[in-house]
């Protein structure tokens, strides 16, 4: 009897063993999952940006593309300059393919006397994706013709910015916001993003009830 409580006892404790393994496991595939989701999201944006561009360049004269391809690389480059503090440079290239223009996005950044051209995925991880993606909407929003009319809508516009950069990404946002004078509306979880708003609002959840409450600065 007592040899059968023994090895019943050293079963459960192997089967503890194992579920504690497998649980581990399950919870490592989680992370990945969620590392790859983030993935996703930035190839998502940068093909919905990379289609729009495509789009206003094959819809303007030859003449007029290369003026919104310089005005584009102009301002992306400069808001890359001014959050990362570095003579990081976006170049876009241009191709022909079976009538229709195609761009290409690329960053170029100067390690001692080389240039190093990279996709911006490729370039100091998801943050300058991120910068990358907020500069083409608000590029976009600005040359196009006719002007689009509204607010810029943002959501998490700095996810993968360094806390490093993170008030550069705010002092970028407020200035733009004055200088287009267009209204930002933005949803964020990080708060230096959310302290240079005119109006902030926190937002939270407890079951299935959404309680907002002013954020005074």
């Amino acid at each position: 009897m007592i040899t059968e409580l023994q090895e019943l006892d050293n079963y459960l404790i192997k089967s503890k063993e194992y579920l504690a393994r497998e649980l581990g496991k399950r919870d490592k595939i989680k992370e990945q999952l969620e590392v790859q989701k983030d993935a996703l999201q930035n190839i998502e944006y940068e093909l919905d940006l990379l289609s729009k561009v495509n789009i206003l360049f094959q819809k303007t004269s030859e003449f007029a593309r290369e003026q919104a391809k310089s005005q584009i690389e102009s301002l992306v480059t400069k808001c890359l300059q001014f959050i990362f503090e570095s003579d990081i440079e976006f170049l876009i290239e241009i191709e022909e393919q079976r009538g229709k223009s195609n761009a290409e996005f690329y960053v170029i950044n100067k390690i001692e006397d080389i240039l190093v051209k990279t996709k911006p995925e490729l370039s100091r991880g998801g943050g300058v994706v991120d910068i990358v993606s907020l500069a083409l909407r608000i590029a976009f929003l600005q040359i196009h013709k006719p002007k689009i009319q509204g607010p810029l809508i943002l959501d998490e516009p700095a996810k993968h910015v360094s806390d490093e950069f993170i008030f550069n990404v705010a002092d970028f946002l407020k200035q733009t916001s004055e200088l287009f004078n267009r209204q930002i509306i933005m949803v964020t979880h990080n708060h230096h993003l959310a302290a240079i708003g005119s109006n902030a609002y926190r937002v939270d959840i407890k079951g299935s009830e959404s309680t907002v409450t002013k954020i005074t600065s």
